[in-house]
């Protein structure tokens, strides 16, 4: 039988005690995003080339941007369909009777020294709005498992299919308006989990610059240490939330950030904080800017 109820996050010493588990699927989601140096929308890449390099043992490739975000969306990232969703993710080998670590190999922004394993975050939320709860996320990715000289492979041997059945839990994404009626609802806080620079308008990334209305700035890189790769210790990180009133069980959380990828480590340190009641908006600031008719403040 599989391992159930994994903690959301674990850590390097714990995966590696459980290599040999034959029910469990290690998920790499590497992609690379970085700013045009002369300014505006960012580039994003698939990180295949790196996973083939050189990956955790067993892990396969899960692609984030080709394979697990609807291609007809004129957005990147856009949750894809149900059905393209299952067929992706049970070809990787994921089903009702395996558990699922999640991990990625880049540094959030290219260049920038900011540690966070968003990414996998982005896909073991997506494995959760689907259904899928038994998904973890490796704390400090591969950089803290190479920084460790665990082994390293190149071998790309798949799993075999997977079934999957779980239930689409739509508590867990927000919509544009869901954000809408959030600005002015007492009972929600809103999260901009970008940089303090995006949320004061000082960018120019996306269409429109500045910040949803309502919303407070928790920047999502901020909550690991830079040497130890690893997120600073709970009552640190508490802190940082409760600061903005996001750890009130009386109500519910919005995050959002360019396109949906930062927000979700947010909303899974909240969710590893006790913050059940958290959802994510998946068009972010890359959907609210388009829309001309959509405040922003600076």
């Amino acid at each position: 039988m599989s391992e159930r109820n994994i903690p959301l996050l674990v850590t390097t010493d714990w995966l590696a005690e459980r290599m040999d588990d034959p029910n469990l699927r290690i998920l790499d989601a590497t992609t690379f995003l970085k700013q045009p140096a002369q300014g505006g929308y960012y580039d994003v890449w698939s990180g295949k080339d790196v996973y083939d390099k050189g990956h955790i043992p067993g892990a396969v490739y899960a692609d984030l941007l080709g394979e697990l975000s609807d291609a007809d969306s004129p957005f990147k990232f856009t949750v894809p369909h149900r059905e393209q969703f299952i067929e992706k993710i049970t070809d990787l080998g994921v089903g009702d009777d395996t558990f699922v670590v999640v991990y990625d190999q880049a540094q959030a922004v290219v260049g920038a020294p900011i540690i966070g394993s968003d990414w996998a975050s982005r896909l073991a939320w997506q494995l959760r709005y689907e259904g899928f709860e038994n998904v973890a996320v490796l704390d400090g990715g591969f950089l803290k498992w190479e920084k460790e000289d665990r082994p390293i492979s190149t071998e790309a041997k798949p799993y075999s299919k997977g079934h999957f059945t779980g239930t689409r839990n739509d508590d867990l994404l927000a919509t544009k308006e869901d954000v809408k009626n959030a600005m002015e609802d007492d009972n929600v806080v809103l999260i901009n989990s970008l940089s303090p620079a995006d949320f004061a308008g000082e960018s120019d990334t996306y269409e429109r610059s500045g910040h949803i209305p309502s919303s407070v700035n928790v920047f999502f890189g901020q909550h690991s240490d830079q040497d130890t790769l690893q997120l600073h210790p709970e009552e640190q990180l508490r802190e940082t939330f409760e600061k903005v009133g996001a750890l009130d069980p009386n109500k519910k959380v919005i995050t959002y950030c360019g396109s949906g990828i930062a927000a979700t480590w947010n909303a899974l340190i909240l969710n590893q904080l006790g913050q059940d009641n958290v959802a994510m908006y998946d068009g972010s600031m890359t959907e609210w800017a388009n829309d001309k008719d959509l405040p922003l403040n600076k």
